[in-house]
């Protein structure tokens, strides 16, 4: 009987998770699929200024033009919000999508939990980025992340085998959710359940075990969980509007690696944050020294065009930032079917897009959304 329960409760509801038709209303329900914890709004919240103007621009991609609409459309948008100069310049929502709806992140999560290493570090939680995570997480040790150090792990580059082949349902990035969910496991157990596959530090090799590891971690030295030291030290001091909340498992942990659910303007006061090197509403909120590192890759097999990993576009890589091809100091957070926090330092604009697209995507699609970005705000200059 508690097998069928648990059926019908938590994995039916996973089985049409990325099914046509129903992904849209899926991306911003989440609460209603999975556990989940809630971040509440800051006790002073921050507006945004306004100065809405129509945007419909053509860029320029694989030596054709394309219009902005078309990608909008077909990479089935839900919503699109443009910050230029700290003032909201165009905000669209799509597919019954409104601007209070809490979107799911994805592994725009990844880049969320990076800015909480750092201010773990910052406040001596963590002595040092070179650590190795079973300083800290002695439980780690008969996993493959022995002796990895934190930095190696924010870099995606900690030598644990860990399949993430979003074409292929048997890798084990989609093996996670029924053994979360239909074997009952936890998150913790599951996530040091992987052995190594080499020396850490050598390679690129995108796992969202990695990050789920960096939270747990964050959980270890603070004491606190991911959502409330979020809550804490990012939610509240940038002055969010609205509630989020955090999918976790049925043990209550947060799934780290991804699933964070907010407004598209909450998510852009994080990359607002971030272009303005960790100050924002009047408070240095994240070391400007960890906003700087947590962009430049600083080894070789991160560099843009190093990355050797073809569907992740050969991008750069550092602490759960990508930077684009061609980049001229913009970089930004991603999630996998078309989730962006994009940010342009040189430009001072901050865009969100979100998206409820389907898991044919490719690295290519990312490729093309940074094309329409950099054209937009061509436009506005």
């Amino acid at each position: 009987m508690i097998g069928i329960y648990v059926y019908w409760v938590y994995v039916l509801p996973k089985l049409g998770l990325f099914e046509d038709g129903r992904r849209t209303e899926n991306f911003r329900s989440m609460q209603k699929i999975f556990p989940a914890k809630v971040i509440y709004r800051s006790d002073n919240p921050y507006t945004l200024k306004e100065n809405l103007r129509n945007l419909d621009v053509s860029y320029e991609f694989t030596g054709k033009q394309h219009k902005m609409s078309d990608l909008l459309e077909r990479s089935e948008t839900t919503g699109l919000l443009v910050v230029k100069d700290d003032t909201i310049v165009y905000e669209k929502y799509f597919q019954g999508n409104t601007k209070l709806d809490k979107n799911t992140s994805w592994s725009v999560a990844k880049s969320f939990v990076s800015a909480l290493v750092g201010i773990a570090i910052a406040e001596g939680h963590i002595a040092n980025i070179n650590d190795s995570i079973t300083k800290y997480m002695p439980e780690l040790e008969q996993s493959g992340y022995r002796n990895v150090p934190i930095k190696h792990i924010l870099q995606m580059s900690s030598g644990v085998k860990f399949s993430e082949k979003y074409d292929d349902p048997e890798s084990d990035i989609f093996q996670v959710v029924p053994n979360l969910f239909f074997y009952m496991r936890s998150m913790k157990d599951l996530a040091r359940s992987f052995p190594s596959e080499g020396a850490s530090g050598q390679k690129f090799h995108y796992i969202s075990l990695d990050t789920q590891i960096l939270g747990m971690l964050i959980e270890r030295v603070t004491g606190k969980s991911v959502s409330s030291y979020l809550q804490q030290k990012l939610w509240n001091p940038m002055g969010a509007e609205s509630d989020a909340f955090w999918s976790t498992d049925n043990y209550h942990l947060e799934l780290s690696f991804c699933c964070l659910n907010a407004t598209l303007r909450d998510y852009a006061k994080f990359g607002l944050l971030y272009l303005h090197d960790g100050y924002f509403n009047e408070k240095q909120i994240v070391p400007k020294s960890w906003v700087k590192e947590s962009i430049a890759p600083d080894s070789p097999h991160l560099q843009v065009g190093s990355t050797d990993e073809k569907e992740y576009g050969k991008w750069g890589y550092q602490y759960q930032w990508w930077i684009p091809t061609g980049s001229h100091g913009d970089y930004s957070a991603v999630g996998i079917l078309g989730q962006y926090i994009y940010i342009d330092p040189k430009h001072n604009v901050v865009i969100v897009k979100t998206s409820s697209g389907s898991l044919s995507s490719t690295a290519k699609d990312d490729d093309e959304a940074i094309a329409l970005f950099r054209a937009i705000i061509k436009e506005l200059n």
